[in-house]
């Protein structure tokens, strides 16, 4: 049977990431917040504006206090909203610097997977699915800062010593295509990690 064309790994992989992460993002919108709500209290008889909902959620605080348990003491979904780049980096910086910096950012990632994919061997499958979590990620945390000018994040983890009466501890809040960006960048470190090792072991063999 003939193997999949890499090109259609690469469009079915990171559209499905896209996908799965602007879907999230809408229900987390919906679910964890009073955005929607605030929406049609405000419109009667009216289409209501996305961009007005969003202005709503910024400027009113609509953001649900509460959050939604999935694991005790480790898993919760809580609204946040990331103006910066993972942990929160640059997140205080002014639009006119960080909103340009993010979208040459995105572009350069971009370009640069797109450079290393195409010289990939049809049988690198591997480094072809690394590198499509990637792109879907990008692309997925770009339509929020072009839609929104942040990255709506909401997968929120920490541990709660209770016994020993310590403060939480957070992991940043994140989303799905943070996920598929850390999945993608962790497998190409690894590819690169094991690749070379052979080369260093038979470096090390003594000549016959």
């Amino acid at each position: 049977m003939k193997p999949v064309n890499k090109w259609v790994v690469l469009a079915l992989l990171s559209g499905a990431i896209v996908v799965a992460d602007q879907v999230t993002k809408y229900l987390a919108v919906e679910h964890l917040t009073y955005t929607f709500q605030a929406a049609s209290a405000r419109t009667v008889g009216a289409k209501v504006d996305a961009f007005v909902a969003q202005k709503d959620l910024r400027d009113r605080g609509l953001a649900n206090p509460h959050f939604v348990q999935v694991v005790r003491s480790f898993w919760q979904f809580r609204y946040t909203e990331n103006r910066g780049a993972a942990w929160g980096f640059l997140s205080g910086a002014g639009d006119r610097f960080r909103v340009p910096f993010f979208y040459l950012i995105s572009v350069v990632a971009v370009v640069f997977i797109f450079s290393y994919y195409r010289k990939l061997a049809p049988s690198q499958r591997y480094m072809q699915i690394a590198l499509a979590l990637v792109l879907g990620g990008a692309i997925g945390n770009t339509i929020d800062r072009v839609l929104h000018g942040y990255v709506i994040d909401f997968i929120d983890w920490h541990w709660n010593d209770a016994f020993w009466q310590r403060p939480s501890l957070h992991w940043p809040t994140f989303n799905v295509a943070d996920s598929a960006i850390t999945v993608g960048l962790v497998m190409l470190f690894l590819e690169m990690l094991l690749a070379r090792k052979p080369v260093r072991e038979e470096a090390g063999k003594p000549s016959p």
